[in-house]
């Protein structure tokens, strides 16, 4: 479950190692947030967002403005990973009031504003795909070795107008391995879409059949 929290880990305040035990509110809503990713990527988003929700009150009923805005920056990162055009106005209310290089840096990542950013002060899975040029970027994919990482990379490039036919891929086949259903039944369809349009139709009945099989899971997780 921790391949989960690539992105949480490194943006939520780290509970450590050693030490004294880190306070309740920090531990509440590192753990609330990896359930949010969880059933969010598995589309069961009402109990996601309770989650969230939950989450938030944890880091602000603490008055912790940076790590409330931190978690916000996640939700902004697993919807984009599921392709959902999310614009982050959540933390960008908060960052206004506490600033940080490295949330701001990641910010601008998660919105496409690449241009000038450097990649030094991005998480690490993710620096190679912002030092690639434009055209091999789609390549750049293969080094990604956390899933999270890697699905929300190819989406980053698909809503930039970026990726090729193996980067869809690449992302259907990682999302279908995690058996993230929110995610794989968008690149499912969109894999299909390309089938139309190249009039394969061993692919698209494929690409069919798959598709049924998501719908009947999320409907069946929805009951």
């Amino acid at each position: 479950m921790r391949a989960l929290l690539a992105v949480a880990s490194l943006l939520l305040a780290a509970c450590g190692t050693g030490g004294p035990p880190p306070p309740d509110w920090k531990s509440d809503a590192a753990d609330l947030v990896e359930r949010y990713q969880k059933h969010a990527l598995l589309g069961e988003n009402t109990l996601a967002e309770r989650y969230f929700q939950q989450a938030v009150a944890a880091t602000g009923g603490a008055g912790r403005i940076g790590e409330t805005a931190r978690l916000w920056l996640v939700h902004c990162a697993t919807r984009r990973a599921m392709l959902i055009d999310d614009a982050c106005t959540e933390y960008a209310e908060l960052a206004a009031a506490a600033p940080d290089a490295a949330d701001d840096a990641y910010f601008r990542f998660l919105t496409l504003r690449w241009q000038g950013l450097d990649p030094a002060r991005l998480p690490p899975q993710h620096r190679e795909l912002l030092r690639a040029p434009p055209d091999a970027r789609n390549l750049a994919l293969d080094a990604v070795t956390d899933p999270l990482a890697r699905l929300l990379d190819a989406s980053l490039l698909v809503m930039r107008g970026e990726a090729d036919r193996a980067t869809l891929s690449l992302a259907t086949e990682t999302a279908s391995a995690q058996g993230w259903r929110q995610p794989l039944l968008t690149y499912l369809k969109l894999q299909r879409r390309q089938a139309d349009a190249s009039g394969d139709a061993t692919a698209r009945a494929r690409l069919d059949r798959r598709i049924r099989l998501v719908e009947e899971a999320l409907s069946a997780a929805a009951r």
